[in-house]
């Protein structure tokens, strides 16, 4: 293992509704070790989840290289919903004392993992669609987040979004409201319908509506789409334009410049389509904007922020050395 006296030793943790990610890095840009953890999104949940899931992680992660937790350097905590309920943030805000046994570190929502990640934490936007939705942008020192306001109401562009409608699209193609396509088809052999009325049950009934499971529909649509689903094609393309959309608000509220050109990238499972990728690029062609490949996914890019929040940012071709790993380290966040 590289000596980390010298350069130190940073914590990268990404929480998500499927799966929390765990990465620790030395000061030059090494990466020691990465661990995967069940999901922390402790919304519905009690939220001693969050303490066990990071416990495990952190163990996991520490076993493997030798370093003591409380010998960490520096630690960012991305975890999803925080933020959300302020009555819980300063619960939220104790627990990794506990785990590290310092208090050498900070908590935040996983969108913040998902820019500095995308972006090497330079400044500009990070649009994230995997379950949910939302952007979040650093200018001049301000951070900002626009949408994920959750998916009875929002979440734009989102899996579930995408899902929902797609859900809808087949319950009219049975109906006869909407020529059937691909979907129907494909939607039928994935649930392992009966009927199509069964769909009722699966969704409602044995799912209870469950949102992860709601969401890993986003997938059928997509391959609906792929197969010429003219109605999921539709549903994609406003998807990526919503995206978009949500990108566009962020650069206005962060006060950039007129014709300023902002760095945007993006994460989640939803930009793995062709034809959502394509809309969100066609809606900000004639936006300042520079659409830039994401570098390092987020639990990456939340390690390169705890060495930034401890006042030992990473040298600039660390950038370069991680990403090297980026195919290869465990992804936490959403599944979809």
């Amino acid at each position: 293992m590289p000596s980390t006296s010298d350069t130190g030793v940073f914590l990268g943790v990404d929480g998500g509704g499927t799966k929390t990610a765990f990465a620790l890095l030395t000061g030059d840009g090494e990466l020691l070790a990465t661990a995967l953890a069940p999901s922390s999104y402790y919304l519905g949940h009690s939220i001693d989840l969050v303490e066990e899931v990071l416990r495990a992680g952190v163990t996991a992660v520490c076993g493997e290289t030798g370093v003591a937790p409380a010998d960490i350097t520096y630690a960012f905590v991305a975890l999803p919903g925080y933020g959300e309920v302020s009555a819980d943030l300063e619960t939220l805000n104790g627990i990794p004392a506990r785990v590290l046994g310092h208090e050498r570190y900070r908590c935040d929502n996983d969108m913040v993992a998902g820019w500095a990640g995308s972006l090497g934490t330079a400044d500009g936007v990070n649009v994230i669609a995997g379950t949910g939705s939302m952007t979040y942008g650093e200018h001049d020192g301000r951070g900002l987040r626009v949408g994920g306001w959750g998916e009875l109401f929002d979440d734009e562009g989102s899996a579930y979004w995408i899902a929902i409608r797609g859900l809808n699209a087949f319950a009219r193609m049975s109906d006869g409201r909407l020529p059937a396509g691909p979907l129907h088809e494909r939607m039928t052999g994935h649930l392992r319908l009966a009927t199509d009325h069964d769909l009722v049950d699966v969704v409602l009934n044995r799912w209870q509506g469950d949102r992860m499971k709601v969401a890993s529909l986003a997938q059928v649509v997509t391959a609906a789409a792929a197969d010429g689903d003219t109605a999921c094609a539709a549903i994609l393309r406003e998807a990526g334009e919503r995206l978009a959309d949500l990108v566009l608000a962020t650069i206005d509220r962060l006060g950039y410049a007129p014709g300023e050109v902002v760095p945007v990238s993006w994460s989640g499972g939803v930009f793995a389509s062709e034809q959502v990728r394509a809309a969100f690029r066609g809606r900000l062609a004639d936006a300042p904007v520079d659409l830039r490949t994401p570098l390092l996914p987020p639990v990456l890019g939340a390690a390169l922020y705890a060495a930034r929040l401890s006042g030992r940012p990473l040298p600039s071709g660390a950038v370069d050395r991680l990403r090297t790993h980026a195919t290869t380290v465990p992804q936490g966040g959403d599944d979809a």
